[in-house]
């Protein structure tokens, strides 16, 4: 129980922060919202469809490819930097909050962003008349297994290679901006040619997209989900070392 309370309580915070500045809730709102409408124009106009059914191919790799890339890899390194710029981790030491318990919290916190805008997303798409017929369970699996493996990703290069916050900005854009083009967030993988295609496959975000897009076709993608579940655990697991292997440099300082 005591471990549950200091996850909530740590993802609480956090929350509550954001809540109080409200700038970065409200973008975090309006991005994934006018990147859904781009696309879906874009995507209505050169295949010539309806705008609904633009919205059913575009919707899952607006979310997965792009909005959870944001809010979760980049506010979980923006996060762990200023946690530290703020001598947080220092106050950290001194209280009886478990390591483990911070880190799950932030996790929690950054999750429960990211099923916002999920909901966002899809509930902006069925109202304007898309329909997708895939499961829904899997498909939130699939968006929680994106959002794992966004943080995990999120924790390493914050802990590693990030010391500044404005270090947060050029490192996503260096690290992500590639990713999310390979990746099919920005334009489908249909038009990729097959060079590129072969190399997508070693793009995480490239199995996330098209895990989410054939699953709420109602299409099989057991071959992407696989690829995802293993790359999400391994990225929890390398997070939580890369942030345990922090706190030991920072209680040396």
């Amino acid at each position: 129980m005591r471990y549950w309370r200091e996850i909530g309580a740590v993802a609480q915070r956090i929350l509550l922060e954001l809540v109080r500045r409200r700038r970065s809730l409200i973008f975090w709102a309006i991005f994934p919202t006018l990147l859904l409408f781009l696309n879906g124009a874009i995507t209505a106009e050169r295949a010539s469809l309806e705008f609904a059914d633009a919205l059913e191919v575009v919707a899952p790799p607006t979310l997965v490819g792009a909005a959870l890339f944001f809010s979760c890899l980049g506010g979980s390194v923006a996060t762990v930097v200023a946690e530290r710029e703020q001598n947080t981790l220092k106050r950290l030491f001194l209280s009886p909050l478990r390591g483990v318990s911070y880190f799950l919290g932030i996790v929690v916190a950054h999750s429960a962003i990211g099923v916002g805008q999920a909901l966002l997303v899809f509930a902006i798409a069925l109202s304007l008349g898309a329909i997708f017929p895939g499961p829904w369970p899997l498909a939130m699996l699939i968006i929680l297994l994106s959002i794992l493996a966004y943080v995990g990703v999120g924790f390493i290069l914050g802990t590693q290679f990030a010391r500044r916050t404005e270090d947060v900005n050029a490192l996503v854009a260096a690290f992500g901006v590639p990713l999310l083009i390979l990746g099919g967030a920005f334009m489908p993988t249909a038009i990729f040619p097959d060079s590129l295609l072969q190399l997508a496959r070693f793009n995480p975000i490239f199995h996330m997209t098209e895990a989410l897009t054939l699953t709420m076709a109602g299409e099989p993608a057991g071959g992407h989900i696989r690829f995802l579940s293993m790359f999400a655990l391994l990225m929890v697991v390398t997070g939580w070392l890369s942030y345990r292997r922090m706190l030991h440099l920072e209680r040396q300082l």
